[in-house]
């Protein structure tokens, strides 16, 4: 291990997203990236706020096998709420501009849960962020989806474009969270395991 880093214990991120692959790497984590796909579906009487996390864990259990004794694995999952209503990735364009159109002009929450886990134990945890849009004008919409093509994205956005440069007006809570991963709680929850944090 590289002692630039600062986690001892390799993490294993089991995602495929660019964005918490960045995050990990802007922050000095050590880790190896293996992608997994899942169902990521959940019971219809889960609270808005439990969903993300239900899914994270969900996905620590598919990929709970690729980890070695002394690594942790980190599985995570973003949902984007507002109200009672749960706007996950968007399914294709109409999908997209049906969300977008939603959050025109609102305040909403982002939701990250987190599920760090190693042979010997297992943390859960969520990230909360609120985001206040300014209002989107169709073109605005139509345009956007055209260029970034959300799909991949809870919410039909992501912060770090031309939503979160010139349409975001304010945000309250970790913006690392709105990217997809709540990286201060991820180096924080670590310190729980083992040996996992040192800057010796």
């Amino acid at each position: 291990m590289d002692n630039h880093y600062v986690n001892r214990r390799k993490l294993v991120l089991a995602s495929g997203s660019p964005r918490r692959k960045q995050l990990l790497e802007e922050a000095g984590f050590w880790f190896d990236v293996k992608p997994i796909d899942i169902d990521e579906s959940f019971p219809s009487e889960l609270s808005v706020e439990s969903v993300a996390s239900y899914i994270a864990e969900k996905k620590a259990n598919a990929a709970q096998n690729f980890i070695q004794e002394d690594e942790i694995l980190l599985t995570a999952d973003s949902v984007v709420v507002l109200g009672d209503k749960i706007f996950n990735k968007p399914i294709d364009f109409n999908d997209a501009y049906r969300m977008l159109a939603h959050l025109s002009g609102k305040t909403h929450i982002v939701y990250t849960g987190v599920c760090l886990r190693d042979k010997y134990k297992e943390l859960i945890f969520t990230g909360k962020s609120l985001v206040s849009f300014r209002d989107l004008i169709d073109s605005e919409v139509r345009w956007y989806i055209n260029k970034y093509k959300p799909f991949d994205k809870a919410g039909s956005y992501a912060v770090q474009e031309w939503i979160g440069l010139c349409k975001i007006s304010n945000i309250e809570g970790s913006y690392a969270n709105i990217m997809g991963l709540p990286t201060d709680l991820v180096y924080e929850a670590l310190r729980n395991f083992e040996n996992a944090i040192s800057f010796e």
